[in-house]
């Protein structure tokens, strides 16, 4: 009888023995080094829900950026070494553009985000070990509206987070929010950013630029929900509705 498991713990208790069909359902607990036990899972026929992309994508910005870049501002390129860096800083300067924006790759809520007065300064910090690789580049797009996006299976909502005293607009760093209503292409982008990453359900960042453009910034299985209008009761309890219908299809299928 294939095993069902629904918490961590139990799982790193019986990684060992887990066999094909067995089903880990809900995000699995890894430390940074870890990430390679989701491949092995798979390997061995480990049914992960949510998948094993989506919970890897979640876990890194270089890899929204190598997988998601059609969707993303031009330019927004993941930097894994100094030579990844150099091709980035000739790109940069040759299309003359100045500020950048660097995302450190597993920091959230803001807190890895650096504005660069030109790719330059960037350059300096990062070959001198000041910047850790990876770390992902993009231009900086000053008037940008900033709208957070939450998808839990047929639920719908976004929020526009603002901050007037900086450029990071999240919540964390002082932001502010108030609802607003996505164009049907808008959610449109979040369905396809879902599709390609295997997400069944998401917190999803957009940047709309002053021309009316929007794209898609970064994406997580789980975030804040400060400034949603969901409480995080209904939250939870979507979120588990949403993990007990995957098992029951798994056991009639």
């Amino acid at each position: 009888m294939p095993r069902i498991i629904t918490d961590n713990d139990r799982l790193h208790r019986e990684y060992e023995g887990l066999q094909a069909g067995d089903m880990m359902v809900g995000r699995v607990r890894l430390k940074e080094s870890e990430e390679n036990l989701l491949i092995d899972l798979l390997e061995r026929g480990v049914i992960l829900f949510p998948s094993a992309l989506s919970q890897t994508v979640s876990r890194s910005k270089a890899l929204q950026a190598r997988i998601f870049s059609r969707y993303m501002l031009p330019h927004t390129l993941a930097v894994h070494d100094r030579h990844s860096l150099l091709d980035v800083l000739n790109l940069y300067n040759g299309l003359g553009m100045e500020q950048v924006v660097s995302k450190l790759d597993r920091k959230n809520a803001g807190l890895g985000i650096n504005l660069w007065p030109t790719m330059e300064d960037l350059y300096n910090q990062a070959s001198l070990g000041g910047l850790p690789y990876p770390f992902v580049v993009q231009p900086f797009m000053a008037t940008s509206q900033d709208i957070r996006v939450v998808v839990l299976g047929e639920y719908r909502e976004a929020y526009y987070r603002v901050n007037s005293a900086n450029f990071r607009n999240n919540l964390h760093c002082g932001g502010s929010f108030s609802p607003c209503s996505l164009s049907e292409n808008q959610w449109e982008l979040c369905r396809r950013v879902m599709e390609r990453g295997n997400f069944p359900y998401a917190h999803i960042d957009l940047m709309v630029t002053t021309k009316g453009e929007t794209f898609f910034t970064e994406i997580n299985l789980r975030g804040g929900i400060r400034g949603a209008v969901i409480t995080p009761s209904e939250y939870q309890q979507r979120l588990d509705t949403i993990h007990e219908d995957f098992i029951k299809k798994g056991k009639t299928a």
